[in-house]
């Protein structure tokens, strides 16, 4: 298991692409929309692999927006990389932690995702994600 990237949600997905770019002195190495999740995404690789995620709301009712209102802009979640997405799953109910998708679903960057709720994690949102040929 690997830390695979840092979600962070933000009001423009536009200027967070400045604000980083500036910052990692780099562009971004994908942007894209997840319809589902109603979330725009761009995602910066770092020279470990690790992916730094910004999430911008596609519609007022997504998740992103959701967060965004109660908490504002900031850290929404970490996610760690697995090979395969049923194994965690079945161990993590079974340990009693909320498992949000389940089966998982279609993410950003070609993954398959699940969330573990924060109330189970000290507060802070957990993803899981594989690669979806891996599922």
């Amino acid at each position: 298991m690997i830390v695979e990237h840092i979600g962070i949600a933000v009001k423009d997905l536009t200027t967070a692409i400045k604000t980083y770019e500036k910052l990692l002195g780099r562009a971004p190495s994908k942007i894209e929309q997840v319809e589902g999740e109603g979330v725009a995404t761009a995602f910066f690789e770092m020279a470990n692999g690790t992916k730094i995620e910004l999430l911008a709301p596609l519609r007022p009712d997504s998740a992103i927006a959701r967060f965004l209102e109660k908490h504002g802009e900031g850290i929404h979640h970490i996610a760690f990389g697995v090979e395969a997405l049923p194994p965690h799953i079945d161990r993590l109910s079974q340990t009693g932690f909320q498992v949000l998708y389940n089966p998982p679903r279609p993410g950003a960057d070609g993954k398959m995702v699940t969330f573990i709720h924060p109330r189970d994690t000290h507060g802070v949102l957990v993803e899981f994600c594989a690669d979806r040929a891996e599922e």
